[in-house]
């Protein structure tokens, strides 16, 4: 496969749940480790991040190639207090999750999908969060993007990044 193809990215829809799934057991896998087996993402701690996508204020991106196929994807969820995830950092910040098809790795669908949450992001999120395998390449990728380690649980880097302050405006009811 050449360097440079065609692919567009689209916003994720509910419909999208089984590819966003997909994508996400393709996130959990540590290079070098053995694969989870797929049933860890019916695991109550795992599924809260895409169960029922579509819901307010999820926010995610499908990259498809020329013939409309998904070849990667990224998410954020926003989980109430009950549901705070591994890297939850307050209960203003959702946590985000991005996978590549692994024949589409290294070609920049990665970075342009979480460029495009990240601006899309700006208008709902004071800053967006993820955790990452202290031996996932991409966090040189997260640095790039302005993401800085705030925190690591467990082994695992917890990043943020700061997108804009968001006003928030009170109405007297």
């Amino acid at each position: 496969m050449p360097d440079l193809f065609n692919y567009t990215i689209r916003p994720a829809l509910s419909s999208d749940e089984p590819f966003l799934r997909e994508m996400f057991y393709q996130a959990l896998h540590v290079e070098g480790q053995e694969p989870y087996p797929r049933e860890v993402l019916d695991r109550p701690h795992i599924a809260k991040y895409l169960r029922d996508w579509g819901r307010a204020k999820d926010l995610g991106f499908v990259a498809e190639d020329i013939n409309g196929q998904p070849i990667g994807a990224v998410w954020c969820r926003l989980l109430d207090v009950e549901e705070k995830g591994f890297a939850h950092i307050d209960d203003e910040t959702p946590e985000m999750g991005v996978a590549v098809s692994p024949e589409y790795r290294g070609k920049g669908v990665g970075t342009a999908l979480i460029k495009q949450l990240l601006e899309s992001a700006k208008s709902l999120y004071p800053a967006i969060a993820l955790s990452v395998s202290p031996k996932n390449r991409a966090i040189k990728l997260y640095e790039r993007l302005g993401f800085e380690m705030i925190d690591v649980r467990e082994t695992f880097p917890v990043m943020r990044k700061k997108l804009c302050e968001i006003t928030r405006h009170r109405t007297s009811q």
